[in-house]
């Protein structure tokens, strides 16, 4: 019978189909040398499955599963599903997608396909149900892996069978063509419908193309592709009923096209691929941000860190190799912060391929190089914190984050091409996070209750519900501090009249009458967070108060003498407002303030270059300590370090660049 996924498993993507069969063997003796213990196969393997319409060939498949399964490795045993082989789409070239300005994408990368095909979805879903009754009872698998970065090439398709699909999807969310206009505003520039049938995708237009159009596309994208996991999920169910069916997310800066808090609810168990930005100098706490917006996908269940890098990457312009010591500190963080699996893209290194200057767990240079012993170290630092296993957050302050606010905030026509949806979420995130505050990301529609501290960050799209969510959180005691660019529109994406922040306004307390946007490079001083002045840029807004006490005000620019931060008591809680960016030593002096008014308390040790986290389990807490600075860290805490087995009082010292994971005694 299938087995569970091993508790913090490690591995990645395996490739056998690559590799001569004289390989393998030597592949699965090194797995057992740097502690795999679960490997991700046939991903891409489509074409060696089924080379042609009605040849099947799954002997070299059966082999692998058979000789994993005698070496104890576990497999998450993919679909096949996410790269078609060029044999189909020679005989259905309308399956291909399209782009924005009619351009079809042919095959020769990976993922020619378009999600609304039908044609495509035939194929796919018998390859799923042939893999799936020939392996449901195998005794190596532990996991279905549908497609792979579902959307990660193809989010959006503007093909002649999109528009028909987006046709019906329309139908299903308004009814008639009536509702339609009304919400996309169609009076606007003579685009009223008269039909369904003479809407199409908001292809290229010789003007700025309806917003609402364009949002209900990325809103339409999403589901398309997320009913492509579906229905993959659905005969794996039924023809493999107790084996949970994943797909991997890619929950990071740089993908937005698709609505994993939505998704997450619909996979057994959340799955997360995840790759640092050479260009950033930062990047871990980017890293820490998404893997919190992760666990808030899995609705605070832990989740598998599905793909992540042993070091470069090969598809960024300048693709940086990790730093000694980098591999473990990243692996750790998305752990401290909810994984229970740590796995990555690849196990060895490709000779041939788009993909051969993609770091692996066995490099290029065997197992006589730095970057192997470092896995095998992992692997040894993983076997010492495996109790976490299964252990959850236990915070008290929460971002709201929301995919939908995202794709509108980030619409054209808009004040200020500076003004980007994760930008405050993230810089509030840092800040907290160097404050010791453990902090979970949420979207607005989750319940509230739990939390003393609620930031709003740029929630330039939201429902009348969900305004009515935060501010009811502030009417039962919480802190809630929303920033500019919030309420602003409706889920038609429609202006909140009266004054801005349109939903929040009466809440905070305040009304805007005029948005202020900064020009490039300029820059405001507020007064009031600090002893001396801190800088602002980006925003500012004709601000008055309407409840509401100033707290800091704007020193200079288009907003002196404004309010710049403000107040309001509300309930037994309060609500705030920023209306304008502040850089990063305003956030803090900020979240100072917040953190004492909400009464929070503090995680030992942590700073702006120490991460500290704490996971809780039934009878323990353990508490990750990652130093990601170039000096020693001491953390006031007493219990055992499991890394290194010592017991620890009081002062464990963390070294410039290390790791440690303490159980504590309380």
């Amino acid at each position: 019978m299938p087995t569970p996924v091993p508790p913090l498993a490690l591995g990645g993507d395996y490739n056998p189909e690559q590799w001569s069969s004289d390989v393998h063997a030597e592949d699965r003796d090194l797995m057992r040398e740097a502690g795999v213990d679960l490997v991700t196969l046939g991903v891409f393997s489509w074409a060696h499955l089924q080379p042609a319409l009605d040849r099947w060939e799954f002997d070299w498949l059966d082999r692998q599963m058979d000789d994993l399964q005698a070496a104890g490795i576990r497999v998450d045993l993919a679909t096949a599903t996410a790269s078609p082989p060029p044999w189909l789409a020679r005989r259905h070239p309308e399956m291909l997608p399209v782009t924005q300005d009619g351009r079809t994408l042919w095959p020769g990368g990976r993922q020619a396909f378009c999600p609304s095909s039908p044609v495509y979805r035939e194929h796919a879903l018998a390859l799923c149900r042939a893999l799936g009754e020939r392996y449901a009872d195998h005794p190596a698998l532990a996991l279905w892996h549908v497609s792979n970065e579902l959307g990660c090439h193809n989010a959006r398709c503007y093909c002649d069978v999109s528009a028909a699909a987006f046709r019906e999807w329309l139908r299903a969310r308004y009814g008639d063509v009536d509702r339609l206009n009304d919400a996309w505003g169609t009076a606007f520039w003579s685009q009223r419908y008269g039909d369904f049938e003479e809407v199409l995708p908001p292809r290229i237009a010789p003007a700025f193309p309806n917003p609402t159009q364009q949002l209900d596309f990325l809103r339409f994208s999403s589901d398309q592709l997320l009913d492509n996991f579906v229905v993959e999920r659905d005969v794996l169910h039924e023809v493999s009923p107790g084996v949970p069916v994943t797909t991997n997310f890619m929950v990071m800066r740089q993908t937005f096209e698709m609505d994993y808090l939505r998704w997450g609810r619909e996979v057994d168990v959340v799955s997360n691929d995840h790759y640092l930005m050479a260009d950033d100098a930062h990047a871990h706490r980017e890293l820490a941000f998404s893997a919190d917006l992760t666990r808030g996908t899995a609705g605070g269940a832990p989740w598998l860190l599905m793909e992540h890098s042993t070091s470069a990457v090969n598809w960024q312009p300048r693709n940086r190799a990790k730093a000694p010591g980098e591999t473990i500190r990243s692996s750790l963080a998305h752990v401290a912060h909810g994984a229970d699996a740590v796995l990555f893209f690849q196990w060895r290194a490709s000779r041939a391929g788009a993909e051969k200057f993609h770091s692996a767990l066995l490099p290029h240079a065997g197992t006589d190089s730095r970057l192997w012993r470092e896995v095998v170290q992992l692997s040894e630092v993983l076997d010492s914190i495996e109790e976490v296993s299964g252990s959850r957050a236990d915070n008290r302050a929460a971002i709201l984050y929301d995919y939908e606010a995202w794709w509108g905030c980030e619409l054209d026509s808009h004040p200020s091409i500076d003004v980007t949806y994760r930008d405050r979420a993230e810089d509030f995130h840092r800040a907290l996070s160097a404050a010791g505050i453990g902090v979970d990301v949420v979207h607005p529609g989750s319940d509230l209750s739990r939390y003393r501290l609620v930031v709003v960050p740029t929630l330039y799209l939201v429902t009348d519900e969900d305004a009515a969510a935060v501010a009811a959180a502030a009417e039962a005691g919480a802190t809630v501090v929303v920033t500019y660019f919030s309420g602003i529109v409706d889920e038609s994406d429609h202006i909140r009249l009266g004054g801005y922040p349109g939903a929040f306004r009466d809440l905070l307390g305040v009304r805007t009458t005029e948005f202020l946007p900064l020009v490039e490079g300029e820059s405001v001083t507020v007064e009031g967070l600090g002893d001396a002045g801190v800088s602002a840029d980006v925003w500012a807004e004709e601000l008055e108060l309407a409840g509401a006490e100033a707290v800091a005000h704007h020193a200079d620019g288009p907003a002196g003498g404004r309010p710049a931060v403000t107040r309001r008591e509300v309930g037994t809680g309060a609500a705030w407002y920023v209306a304008t960016r502040l850089a990063p030593d305003g956030t803090d002096h900020l979240v100072e303030r917040l953190v004492a008014e909400a009464g929070l308390d503090r995680l030992p040790g942590a700073s702006a270059d120490v991460e500290v986290t704490r996971r809780v389990g039934n009878d323990a807490s353990w508490l990750f300590v990652i130093n990601h600075g170039s000096e020693d860290a001491s953390v006031p805490v007493t219990g055992t370090e499991l890394v290194s087995g010592r017991s620890v009082s009081d002062d464990l010292v963390v070294p410039a660049g290390g790791v440690a994971v303490v159980r504590e005694e309380h």
